[in-house]
């Protein structure tokens, strides 16, 4: 008796866990081979890179200070341009990994298990660059002309406070915060997959707001600078995202519960 045939793959055969660690391993070389070659290009235009970076400050500093980072160590430029070079490699190639990491696991999933992860698969990339954009266009400009406010000529404090900061440590803020905004954006997928998976519900992520809204200003008090502008920036669209998260749920959970009613 022959046993009955089901939506996964005919193709997908069993492998032993070796093979499925040298599948993980090709896979995982390609993921770095493409950000060491995504590394490469944004080197050859870093000085643009650089430029778009740094533009933020430029305008908040306008005629208020120096207009100028500076550098300190002898190597400081040359290892800004590879850091940055580095971390735009990572940021366009983010959608391989997770192309990658789909090729990987879709294999063992049923039909219907695809269709219904792969729309999160084409959210993640879609709100980790909505993160970036928020925090380049809305909360830095804000949080910049904060930080600026504090300057002050020798009228007001004897001795002038003058802003020079450093180019590395710009940079390295920046950076952190566009890649903090962009994991935080996740947010909605990461909740949805659990609701799916019966790990969460829409009444318990609507009962545990109170606390969500307490964890979300300490995270963002962690990851953005020591100012109000910047944590209720990164703060406020969390609690959205964590909104929208309990109206998925609550839809999903509204399917399931339609499927199980037909089934019957």
């Amino acid at each position: 008796m022959t046993a009955p045939q089901t939506d996964l793959d005919v193709s997908n055969q069993k492998l032993p866990l070796t093979g499925h660690l040298v599948e993980l391993r090709r896979r995982l070389i390609w993921v770095f081979l493409t950000m060491a070659i995504g590394t490469g290009i944004s080197y050859l235009f870093k000085e643009n890179i650089y430029g778009f970076l740094v533009r933020p400050l430029a305008v908040a500093m306008d005629d208020k200070s120096s207009g100028r980072l500076i550098a300190t160590g002898l190597t400081e430029g040359f290892f800004t341009y590879l850091k940055v070079s580095f971390f735009v490699g990572i940021f366009i190639t983010f959608p391989m990994l997770l192309t990658q990491l789909w090729m990987f696991v879709a294999p063992g999933l049923y039909k219907n298990e695809r269709n219904a992860f792969l729309p999160f698969l084409i959210a993640t990339p879609i709100l980790f660059f909505a993160g970036g954009a928020v925090v380049y266009y809305g909360v830095i400009p804000m949080a910049w002309q904060f930080f600026l406010s504090f300057q002050s000529s020798g009228a007001e404090t004897v001795l002038p406070i003058q802003l020079e900061p450093r180019v590395s440590e710009y940079l390295d803020l920046i950076m952190t915060l566009i890649f903090a905004f962009g994991l935080c954006f996740q947010l909605p997928v990461l909740l949805t997959l659990m609701g799916k998976a019966g790990l969460v519900s829409a009444e318990s992520l609507a009962a545990k707001r109170k606390y969500a809204v307490i964890t979300t200003f300490v995270i963002a008090a962690f990851l953005t600078p020591p100012d109000v502008i910047s944590q209720i920036g990164l703060a406020v669209p969390i609690l959205g995202l964590y909104e929208i998260s309990i109206l998925l749920v609550r839809m999903f959970e509204k399917k399931r519960h339609g499927d199980s009613t037909n089934k019957i």
